[in-house]
């Protein structure tokens, strides 16, 4: 009697399949929240679309089983399954919080995030989600007895369960052929919603891309032939700027209704209305900035993988130096003096954070120590990086009231929100100003010049979604569209440019593709990997053909 009371399987005992089955259910019932938002957001409920969004919950319920079947085995099952219950409740919340995508370039993201950067985006709200949607769950899953059938049994099971499923997606899928040709072709963003099927479908990507860069052979060389021409007297310094999550439609150089350029407009400046960023996220931007493959070629690992800008400057006996007070260069000035001031036994500008204006404080000892050679200095802002907008300037800044105190942009209104950024846009003009205030300086030793660049925009709300990292597929024109700015001292021979030509373009089309070939027009740089007709400055036509032959 006790060997078969023994033998039965008791109250509360499952087996893997059984999880598995449970889990599924769970993720797609609470933490989902986003996905079904978004997908009653394109389909509004009547009776068709309301069957159409239950299936949609079977679909992608049957499609986590099927992935959750080919990783969960009788040792790994509750690790994996605890793991994603953790990851995939903390992916719930940021989804539902700012309405983001867990994409590559958002794991990418999160993966070069600086230790202050991570600490703005923890909230209260997080330790609930992990709470209720993470840790509940899984206590449930770790406590779980589970029973073993014999191998074959076992695997006939887990192979029904998969087939199974397919099968009913597939029911699914031919039953409702023409709501999912909609879903899939016109509405590919929606999925990118599901928790946690898009997340590991992105990781798998990241990963890869990993393996990819590791086995990358040397570095590939490009414009060894680069050269700065003999008959090139004047000394040229020139500081860029790598602004962080502005858009262009709150500057009002720009058009934009409230002053937020107040001392920039003071200045003879030119600023370019119709420029588009390479990416969405400061990782894929920035290298792609000064990468010589375009957007439609770029990617990260063919750019980690090539010379950029800086290495051809370099090699031409330009005084090349990046000085950062964001997360770092995302691999751009690894072969460059790199200077880090995010904290203050570097930055002297600081109070709750170190401040932009930092940077500037050696500069001129800098450009006094090279007496020699063109200087080109590259300062990376931290600028308006979301989403604590409060603290990214100084007290003093604060015009705009009253503003969102908190990282918790959901919480906020919409005029808190867009207070605080432009606060933080007033800041980074303040910023521009002074870094041309110390090129005048320098006017009569230097063709002195500014190139402002902003590496990609941000959304405040509009549509519910907030930050940046969306994929260019779906992400709206304000993560995409940025300020670029330049700015000439007097020093600059009127012969060598065009500048009249210059002001009739700066409504013309631009994106990041344009920034390589400008930077190596304005430090006069002849290559054969230089494209004038991607030079954002109309160089005189009479120089130029005086400097071919």
């Amino acid at each position: 009697m006790t060997s078969k009371n023994t033998a039965m399987k008791l109250p509360g005992d499952y087996t893997t399949n059984n999880l598995i089955v449970m889990v599924s259910i769970f993720l797609m019932i609470f933490a989902n929240q986003a996905f079904f938002t978004n997908v009653m957001a394109t389909y509004p409920l009547d009776f068709a679309n309301a069957v159409f969004v239950v299936s949609l919950f079977v679909f992608f319920v049957c499609a986590n089983i099927v992935v959750f079947s080919l990783i969960c085995f009788r040792f790994t099952i509750k690790p994996v399954l605890i793991s994603l219950l953790l990851v995939s409740s903390m992916a719930a919340c940021f989804m539902d919080s700012y309405n983001i995508v867990i994409s590559e370039e958002m794991i990418n993201n999160l993966m070069s995030t600086d230790r202050r950067e991570f600490f703005d985006l923890l909230n209260p709200w997080q330790c609930v989600y992990l709470g209720l949607l993470g840790i509940l769950p899984s206590i449930f899953v770790y406590r779980t007895r589970l029973v073993f059938p014999p191998l074959h049994r076992a695997l006939i099971s887990r192979l029904t369960l998969i087939g199974g499923s397919l099968l009913i997606m597939t029911i699914i899928v031919l039953s409702m052929g023409n709501q999912y040709a909609s879903f899939i072709r016109e509405h590919k963003s929606l999925r990118f919603y599901a928790n946690p099927t898009y997340y590991i479908y992105s990781a798998n990507k990241y990963a890869k891309s990993l393996l990819n860069h590791d086995s990358q052979q040397e570095l590939k060389q490009i414009g060894l032939d680069a050269r700065i021409p003999e008959d090139d007297k004047h000394r040229e310094l020139v500081v860029m700027v790598v602004g962080e999550t502005v858009r262009a439609d709150h500057m009002s150089l720009n058009g934009y209704e409230r002053t937020t350029n107040p001392e920039l407009q003071k200045e003879a400046v030119f600023s370019f209305t119709n420029f588009w960023s390479c990416g969405t996220s400061t990782a894929e931007s920035v290298p792609c900035l000064f990468s010589v493959l375009i957007q439609d070629s770029f990617d990260r690992q063919s750019a980690a993988a090539t010379e950029n800008v800086l290495d051809i400057l370099n090699r031409s006996e330009v005084n090349v130096i990046w000085l950062d007070n964001n997360s770092d260069s995302k691999g751009v000035a690894t072969r460059i003096p790199y200077l880090d001031y995010r904290d203050a036994t570097m930055n002297p500008v600081c109070d709750i954070e170190c401040r932009d204006e930092g940077m500037l404080h050696n500069l001129q000892e800098y450009i006094d120590d090279h007496p020699v050679g063109d200087i080109f200095i590259v300062l990376h802002q931290m600028g308006n990086h979301g989403p604590a907008y409060y603290k990214r300037y100084p007290d003093e800044f604060e015009t705009y009231k009253p503003v969102c105190q908190t990282n918790q942009l959901e919480n906020c209104t919409d005029d808190e929100i867009i207070n605080a950024y432009d606060n933080a846009v007033l800041y980074t003009d303040h910023f521009l100003s002074q870094t041309i205030n110390l090129l005048k300086k320098n006017d009569a030793y230097f063709e002195t010049a500014m190139l402002y660049v902003s590496d990609h925009g941000e959304s405040l709300g509009e549509n519910g979604v907030y930050l940046h990292g969306l994929p260019n597929i779906m992400a709206p024109d304000s993560q995409k569209h940025v300020p670029v700015i330049m700015w000439f001292g007097q020093g600059f021979d009127p012969g060598e440019l065009d500048l009249p030509a210059l002001a009739s373009s700066v409504h013309k089309q631009y994106s990041h593709d344009n920034i390589f070939h400008t930077i190596l027009g304005l430090l006069e740089i002849e290559t054969e990997v230089y494209d004038p007709a991607l030079d954002l400055i109309s160089h005189n036509p009479l120089a130029v053909a005086l400097e071919n032959d």
